[in-house]
């Protein structure tokens, strides 16, 4: 009976501390889960609530996303203002919980300094390299749009960042489309023009999602990753130089004064997402929805939302 009661001690104890785990999903360019992850904080927050975190990256936001909504990963790092409208035309069951305040210089169209383009009208039927779904293909189309542009009057090159940026730099094309930090490195590395940023054609968001059923079963997950989110923001705007000594290395070895500049044009102002703000993001569906980006149209607000 003793040996009995023993194990039966034993066992609830164990119970009492069996551990969670919290899958995330980030990229490189994930800037404050980024340094979340290398300074440890966010670990050690969750492990003080008995939760282990686990780190899962990806080459760009489109499959993170995909994993979230399957089930491989429960929280996702930011991904550009466009990336959510490509997850709704899925179907996915995603649920906004936090977002940076807008930052429309954190992405531009450039043209080499010698270029004879000189305003946006000057882009038809010129080859221009983007990112296809990303925030700066939004960008392109706005910008044509305001120019008296179809997007058919230019002939897009759909390339990576780093493929767009080999393409720039050797002539293939005759403008980029990026965002930071590539946008601050072709711009202190060569000699550039910027035609225009995202000022008055896209605030370029930043947001953050989970998986729905992750959402109403961890609450008290999210609020504690979105109180350091907050944190890691108002840290890199309080501490520049430091923040891009780590930032640096995992950016494929910038040098510091390429992710100041670049960290500069980002807000890193981590807020609730809330219905009414999702206006943009409607826009962009129906943008890329006219262009035939997207299978169906797809109603941004329809969408779960978490608030902190």
């Amino acid at each position: 009976m003793a040996a009995l009661i023993s194990m039966a001690g034993l066992g609830v104890t164990t119970q009492a501390q069996a551990r969670d785990t919290v899958r995330i999903g980030y990229q490189k360019s994930s800037t404050l889960i980024a340094l979340l992850k290398t300074r440890g904080t966010l670990d050690k927050a969750l492990a003080e609530k008995n939760i282990d975190v686990s780190w899962h990256e990806f080459p760009s936001g489109l499959p993170l996303l995909e994993a979230l909504n399957v089930g491989n990963v429960d929280i996702s790092a930011d991904v550009a203002d466009t990336v959510p409208v490509f997850a709704q035309a899925a179907h996915a069951k995603l649920t906004y919980f936090a977002q940076e305040a807008r930052s429309p210089s954190a992405q531009a169209i450039v043209v080499p300094q010698a270029s004879p383009l000189h305003a946006l009208a000057d882009l038809k039927g010129k080859t221009v390299a983007v990112t296809k779904a990303a925030g700066a293909h939004y960008l392109l189309i706005a910008a044509l749009h305001q120019a008296g542009l179809q997007f058919s009057d230019i002939k897009p090159a759909y390339l990576s960042p780093a493929d767009g940026r080999a393409a720039f730099e050797n002539h293939k094309v005759d403008a980029w489309v990026t965002w930071e930090p590539f946008l601050s490195g072709v711009q202190r590395q060569l000699p550039t023009r910027t035609l225009a940023d995202g000022e008055g054609l896209a605030s370029y968001k930043r947001y953050y999602l989970t998986s729905t059923p992750y959402a109403k079963a961890h609450p008290d997950v999210l609020k504690l990753v979105y109180g350091q989110l907050v944190d890691a923001g108002a840290w890199v705007k309080a501490h520049p130089r430091e923040a891009a000594e780590v930032l640096g290395p995992l950016w494929g070895n910038l040098d510091v004064g390429t992710v100041e500049a670049a960290n500069a044009k980002r807000s890193y102002q981590v807020q609730p997402v809330t219905a009414s703000e999702l206006g943009e993001q409607q826009r962009i569906a129906d943008a890329f929805f006219a262009a035939g980006l997207l299978p169906e149209p797809v109603k941004a607000s329809d969408v779960d939302i978490w608030a902190p």
